[in-house]
Order: C-alpha cells, then structure tokens, then sequence
C-alpha cells in the first residue's frame, strides 16, 4: 500500500505499575488487559487518517467511525493487503484463532507493517456459556476486555430490537384484520434474545381472544444469528441496508406469496434502530493497534465473518489487515469466499489456518476434550503419531482454502506441552497438503514479539495474493446443485439427502425467484461432517438437510444439516456463575 515502511504502531501506556513482561505469571486475560492503559481513541483515529468529525467517540477507549469516512478514504486510498485467519475444526475450547488473528496483526506491527485486526463482536450466549469471549487471550488482545465482550456500543441490542419489532409487526397485522392475507401457519420470522436459553427454542405464543393475540408455534434464535445481523454485516451503505430490510421475507400468504418487511412497512423503522450500528467499531489491541470490530459470530449458523464496512474501512487506513471467520475453514471461511467476497466484491491474499497440537490429538482419536473440566492427560503426553494422524483434518481444512486459489499460511498457536517432534509432525502435513508454511507462533505469551516469524510468512504470502481467486459456484446454479458442491468439495461427503420438507422448501425459494443466492450452510463446528462424533478427515458419510431457510435480505438461503439448532442452551456449570462485581464495581470472572 505504500512505497516505504510504516513505523510500528507504539506500545499502549501501562498504568502507574509497570504490568508483567509477556510470557511470566499466571495472570487472567481480565488481568492481562487491565495492566495495559487504552491509548486514546481518537490518536488512533488521526494515525489511520481520520479526521476527528468522522469519529464518534463512546467514552476514551472506544468509538465509531462514520460511512462517510469509509467514502473519502476509498476514493483517496488504494487498499491494503487482505489476509483471512481461519482454522481446523475446532474443539469445545477453541483453538485460538481470535488470539492468532490478534497476535498475527501485532506480529506485523512489529516486523514493520501497518497492520490492523477486523473481529467480530461476541454473543452473550457463549460468554455467559461456555466458550467465553472472543477478544483474544494471553498478550495478544482487543480491550477494554469487558466492554467488547459485553455491551461494547450496544449494536446487538440494537438488532435484537429491529428484530423483533418485525416480529411484533407481523402479529400486530393479523391482529387487526390480516389484509395481506397472511398465512399463520406460515410465519417465517422467529424472535430473537442474545442468550442461550434452549427453553426458547420451540414455543408457542398468544394466550388467544380479543387482546392476547393469536395462538401459533413459533421459535427464538440467538441474536447473532438473526437475519438482521446478516444484513448488517453485508450491507454496503445506508441506502443498501434499508434496501435489504424491505426485501426480507418474514412470512407467506395463503396461496404462497412472500410477505416482506416493505410489504407491513416496518422495514423504514428498523433502518432507523440501525442507523448507529452499522457504522463500524474502532478499539485497539494491549499493543495499540487499531481493532476494528464489527458484527456477530456463530459461523455453524451464521455466516460467522465480520462487516464488510469494517473490512474495507480497514483495507484504506492500513497495509495490511487480519480479516476473521468463524469456526472451521469447512465452516467460516468457506462463508467468507462464497458470501461475504460475492457481495464486497473484495479478494483476499492469503489466508492463515491456525491449529494446535492438542486438537489434533484428539482428532487422531486420543483424548477427549470436555469443556470446564480438566484436560485430559493424554493430550498433555507426547504423541507426534497421533498428531499426524489427527492433522489429516487440517490437510482437509489446507484444501478447502486452496479450492478458491488462496495461498495457505498454517499458524501453529503453541502450547507449553508442544514438542519438537510433534510440530515437525504438522509441518510435514501441512506442507503436503499446499501450505506454502507453517510456523510456531507464541503470541499468548509474547504478544507481538511471538507471532513475527508467522507475520514475516504471512506478508510473503499476501505479497505473492491470490490473482487466481475464484468462487466454488455460479450464481445461476440450481440450489440444490450449490448445496451439493458445498457438501461434496468441502466437507468429502459423497452426497446430500433432503427431507421431503427440504425439497419443497428449495422449490418454492426458486419458483420466488432466490434461486441465484448462495448457500449458508448450518451444521456443527466440531466436524468436518454433520455429525459432530466424526472426528479427523471422515469420509463414506451423507449429508441429510431437515429443513431450508430464506434470507432474502441478507441474500442466503440456509440449509440445516443433521440436528442443528439456532438457539444453544447453557451448559450444566455456565460461564456466567463466576461472573460478578468486586466492593470497588469492577467486574470479576469474565475470563
């Protein structure tokens, strides 16, 4: 992007005690991000080139940034270089792929690139759950800790409510008469709550008479799940996000007509809940570099990427930006090329596979990983031959990327247990598998210092691009013929079996004319399969669709593979029973 170096972005300030150096103590990532005093946001705005009108500060450690900046800035700016941080299939624990993406652009920084981080902004579920937050681990994180894995700017909430205002709507005009002639068996616009709460997931509301409203069936998906977030997230301007409300198709008529949001004129006041949320959110990393954080997670259900608003935004501010994806590249990644590139129009050049030592393990059948208890033994004993076997995943995960002509860079998110022979165990695959490297990266520990070798490889990567970048499917290809490409290419299925509801469903989305979406494909995380007991690489295995749902407006049609559900529920010890305030108000337990 430019013709000589940048200076590395500066360390953040410590507060009045200087916080351990990376790599010594046992702190908690509360405690990590807390040793590090937040710069002021607006010096990392002016250092990007934004001028101070185009930034609106939420206190001194966070802000927005206007379209109209995003505008001024393409028009005067070429882009930057584009690199997507994805992984294998992850364990319950995760494998560090936001850390990695964290760590990755501090590493970049400290090799003398400019380098800005995209991520996504987590659910509440999955911190009051299980999984946790996903503001990175260790020395390598986005703060203020708390207020990015809270309510950060309130975005969610914000799509939470011009979610179930539209859902509000639709029950409201039955109510009062029905003139559009709505079929009740056919609503297709659930509520949402940014909890896990699997009592939600089948419900019926509407106690019946005169002012209770009527009786159906109906269901609750997690907010980041919403179609609202969708939009959201792939919408290009103001104009564009209004436009792909009004065409959202919330229910049927009688005799099968789509009823949109346009069609119960509720789509104008959801734009205006929105018209905050869709400018993108600038934080920083513990080494004050610039964060952009924008949009929701969930790549098993959603299509799991960040805005393109914040990637492009990004794309002119640095030279080089570290875009993240949900989940597997089966999962995440492959929603990235297919959804979220359809609709930029942005190629990336190159691409990073984060893996660990420990969950090839167990996809090489040793150990089993439980989320909240202790880690089994037999992960932590040196086992390189249950590495290799369990990295044919990752050889997998290597290919999915290299189906759309990207160059693969395989980050290794070390562990003190690693050890030498297990690594050259992973390297070997990788490369086999056309992994241009694969590079030990200890940035949980050290922060910058310990992702340089990998940023070294990943510039070299990006520099080379991918000029060869394609889509797996055409437009105009038949749904069912998208799915099966997905399903086959992606996953090393041998086919896809629909349900007789699955098969109708595909049919009326055509004969409305959706048929040129892509496919967003909804199933487990934990395997490349949808069954989430098939570890590894598995084959001779079908792909069964129960049902198929139409997002219009975010411009996919998602296919639900197996048992896969839109609401998760709480684990029997959530995350959420350490959380609390100290004497002082501070927060405790997050992580």
């Amino acid at each position: 992007m430019t013709t000589t170096k940048p200076q590395a972005m500066p360390e953040a300030v410590p507060e009045t005690k200087v916080p351990p150096a990376p790599g010594t103590g046992s702190l908690s990532d509360l405690e990590i991000a807390r040793s590090v005093k937040p710069r002021p946001i607006i010096e990392i705005a002016r250092e990007l080139g934004l001028r101070d009108d185009e930034v609106e500060p939420y206190g001194s450690s966070k802000a927005k940034v206007t379209l109209e900046a995003i505008q001024r800035l393409e028009a005067e700016r070429p882009r930057g270089k584009y690199v997507l941080v994805t992984a294998i299939s992850p364990t319950p624990l995760g494998e560090g792929k936001s850390t990695t993406t964290v760590g990755l652009a501090q590493g970049l920084n400290r090799i003398g690139r400019k380098a800005a981080v995209c991520i996504r902004q987590p659910s509440l579920g999955p911190v009051f759950g299980i999984t946790g937050g996903a503001a990175g681990g260790g020395w390598s994180q986005v703060i203020p800790m708390e207020d990015f894995n809270l309510h950060l700017t309130g975005d969610v909430h914000a799509i939470g409510a011009a979610h179930n205002l539209a859902a509000a709507f639709i029950d409201n005009h039955v109510h009062h008469g029905n003139a559009l002639g709505i079929d009740p068996l056919n609503v297709l616009w659930p509520r949402v709550v940014d909890i896990s709460d699997r009592a939600l997931r089948k419900i019926v509301i509407g106690l019946g008479g005169k002012e209770n409203g009527y009786p159906r069936e109906t269901e609750f998906v997690i907010t980041v799940a919403s179609e609202v977030m969708a939009v959201l997230a792939l919408a290009t301007d103001l104009a564009d996000l209004r436009t792909r409300l009004g065409r959202m198709v919330l229910a049927t008529t009688r005799d099968g007509r789509p009823v949109t949001a346009d069609d119960l004129k509720v789509a104008g006041s959801m734009a205006a809940l929105l018209k905050d949320a869709i400018k993108p959110n600038l934080l920083q990393t513990l080494e004050g570099g610039p964060a952009f954080v924008h949009c929701g997670p969930f790549g098993n259900i959603a299509h799991g990427n960040n805005s393109i608003l914040a990637d492009r935004l990004a794309l002119v501010t640095s030279e080089v930006v570290c875009t993240e994806a949900g989940f597997g590249a089966d999962m995440g990644a492959e929603k990235f090329f297919n959804i979220k590139c359809r609709a930029s129009g942005l190629k990336p050049d190159a691409a990073v596979v984060v893996a660990t030592i420990r969950a090839l393990k167990m996809h090489g059948g040793v150990g089993k990983i439980v989320a909240g208890k202790p880690l089994d033994p037999a992960l932590l004993a040196e086992n390189a031959e249950a590495v290799r076997a369990g990295a044919a995943n990752l050889a997998k995960q290597i290919e999915n990327v290299r189906l759309f002509n990207v160059p693969v860079v395989v980050a290794i998110n070390a562990f003190p247990s690693d050890t030498p022979a297990e690594v050259r165990a992973i390297q070997d695959v990788a490369l086999a598998a056309g992994a241009r490297a694969a590079v030990v990266a200890n940035h949980w520990a050290k922060g910058g210092d310990g992702a340089t070798d990998l940023a070294a490889a990943v510039w070299e990567a990006a520099e080379e691009g991918a000029p060869d970048f394609r889509l797996l499917y055409r437009d105009d290809a038949p749904l069912v013929s998208k799915i099966e490409t997905i399903v086959t290419q992606v996953y090393g299925a041998d086919g896809v079996d629909l349900s007789a509801a699955a098969a109708k469903q595909l049919a009326q989305y055509e004969s409305m004319g959706f048929g040129h979406l892509p496919i967003c494909m909804a199933k487990t995380q934990y395997s490349l399969s949808h069954d989430a007991s098939l570890k590894g690489r598995p084959n001779g295995f079908r792909v069964p669709i129960r049902e198929v749902r139409l997002s219009a407006g975010a411009g996919f049609v998602t296919p639900l593979a197996g048992e896969m559900r839109t609401m998760p529920g709480l684990p029997s010890r959530p995350g959420g029973e350490n959380i609390d305030l100290d004497t002082d108000g501070e927060i405790v337990g997050l992580f």
